[in-house]
């Protein structure tokens, strides 16, 4: 068989291959490719069709095959899933936080509210919110018990002022009272 005459063999299966595909792929671009790839291969491998057989069935079993292998190579590409009998608190962690894109822009506001604090108010109240007492605070920086727990509420204020988009609900963990 000569190559044009294969070649528009082809291409008159085109519209009945497009239908074919649409029951493996129920989207109309991707049977639009997974067509696009059968003629390519069917045209690439001509020579292994033979005179006598039945061309459209040829044709079929072709995008057959290619859409299982397209669909193994999709599903081996595109999860792997790691099982853990225990998780540790490290991976909880980063499980947790990486690739949350709003948990970045919270952590900079956050860090910037800090930020804006003056050092008498930020060194008692991250010291606070990493979990030292009163006591421990005031004898840290040599003041009086009451004044920690005042410049502690004032940086709290503050904060909730600078983060007040956020509202008091999203951040809870920041102004907990203990």
């Amino acid at each position: 068989m000569i190559d044009y005459e294969f070649e528009s063999m082809v291409s008159k299966q085109a519209a009945a291959l497009k239908v074919y595909a649409l029951n493996f792929t129920r989207d109309e671009q991707d049977a639009e490719d997974l067509v696009q790839d059968t003629i390519l291969k069917a045209i690439t491998y001509h020579d292994k069709f033979q005179d006598g057989t039945n061309f459209k069935g040829w044709l079929y079993t072709i995008m057959k095959n290619t859409f299982i292998n397209n669909y193994r190579k999709i599903v081996r590409t595109s999860g792997v899933v790691v099982k853990y009998e225990e998780i540790s608190s490290s991976n909880l962690m980063y499980s947790s936080t990486v690739n949350r894109g709003e948990n970045k822009f919270i952590m900079d506001d956050i860090k910037d509210a800090l930020n804006k604090l003056s050092e008498e108010y930020y060194v008692p109240f991250i010291m606070y919110f990493e979990g030292y007492k009163y006591q421990e605070i005031a004898d840290y920086l040599k003041i009086p018990i009451g004044t920690v727990k005042t410049r502690i509420r004032m940086a709290r204020i503050m904060l909730k002022k600078h983060l007040r988009p956020y509202g008091v609900k999203s951040q809870p963990y920041l102004f907990a009272m203990r």
